[in-house]
């Protein structure tokens, strides 16, 4: 059996480099759906060549950011993805999720008229994403609580392969963001759990304490790469040790493509039923055998723990088997998997 097309959770994508534009995919997230313009005297500041500055209030946003010091800025406008200020002759944009007083489910309608209730007033930021060449200058109100020079310190006490712990701040389609205290820092959705992750919110949520280990950190960028699934039992680590070729095992279909079927073992460990073992004879789809959601019984037929693959057979399994004994790996998880 081929395993090329084996493409599931046991062979996860790597993490974004760390120089991706983290902060540029939150504010499309947050932006998403808005056609409006921003209710104030300007644009969103992302708007091309609406937020080009002097050189001056460039270099002022830069000692801002190399500093880590606060300021107090005056609000100019809003749109649905947060607040515009105004920085110097420049415009600032400040995401929902780096308000403090907002809380991640309130209602679209309900955080419109908060956010217009706010244009006007002054409130305490830090920059965390400067861009001169993209008239770029993003704030953050959440970050400005640490007081200032507390994201230098964060950043230099960091160390990769250790654990922290913080607060869920941000959830995104690609991951979490989570307030290290001063610094956030993004779990990848590939980095939050072993097995498959339909969204982020399915397995954090906003406000959650979580521990977390460091992965990896762009002191430069200020960014940390963060990871949860790295504190959690890898169910490859001894998956040889725990089956064996020929055992028959349930499982539960989390998964149904044009090239096979596949079926979580345990929790994050699922295997793949090729098209050539879903059955005998031939038929369009292999949602002409299977459907996600459907408890199966299959047979292990190959294991490569290196590789994250472990192949399946529903094929192989004779009509009888339900009456055959159980192997002890059988039993052993037919009961976990009851409420799978």
């Amino acid at each position: 059996m081929s395993f090329e097309e084996n493409l599931g959770p046991g062979s996860h994508e790597s993490p974004p480099p760390m120089d991706e534009s983290w902060w540029s995919a939150v504010l499309t997230e947050e932006e998403k759906g808005s056609g409006q313009r921003s209710r104030g005297p300007a644009g969103y500041m992302g708007e091309r060549n609406d937020n080009r500055g002097t050189p001056e209030d460039w270099a002022w946003a830069k000692e801002l950011y190399e500093k880590d010091d606060t300021v107090d800025l005056n609000i100019i406008g809003y749109n649905r993805g947060g607040l515009l200020v105004e920085a110097q002759s420049l415009r600032g944009f400040v995401p929902v999720s780096h308000l403090i007083t907002f809380q991640p489910d309130t209602e679209e309608n309900e955080r419109t008229n908060k956010l217009g209730e706010m244009v006007g007033e002054n409130i305490c930021l830090k920059v965390i994403e400067y861009d001169p060449d993209r008239g770029r200058l993003v704030f953050s109100e959440r970050a400005a609580q640490a007081g200032p020079g507390r994201r230098v310190e964060l950043l230099d006490s960091l160390v990769p392969q250790t654990c922290v712990s913080g607060e869920v701040t941000n959830i995104t389609r690609f991951g979490v963001f989570v307030d290290l205290g001063g610094v956030e820092g993004l779990i990848h959705v590939s980095e939050l759990s072993w097995g498959r992750v339909r969204h982020p919110a399915d397995v954090v949520n906003c406000g959650e304490q979580v521990e977390v280990q460091v992965l990896s950190i762009d002191r430069d960028q200020g960014r940390v790469a963060l990871s949860l699934k790295e504190l959690m039992p890898d169910p490859w680590e001894n998956v040889e040790e725990r089956y064996d070729v020929g055992n028959i095992v349930e499982g539960m279909v989390t998964n149904v493509v044009k090239f096979g079927a596949f079926i979580g073992i345990e929790d994050g460990l699922e295997g793949l039923i090729h098209v050539s073992e879903l059955g005998d004879g031939s038929f369009l789809h292999p949602r002409s055998v299977v459907r996600e959601g459907e408890h199966v019984r299959v047979r292990v037929i190959h294991i490569d723990a290196a590789a994250r693959r472990l192949g399946l057979s529903l094929r192989q399994v004779s009509q009888n088997s339900a009456e055959e004994d159980e192997s002890p790996i059988q039993s052993e998880h037919t009961e976990a998997l009851s409420s799978f």
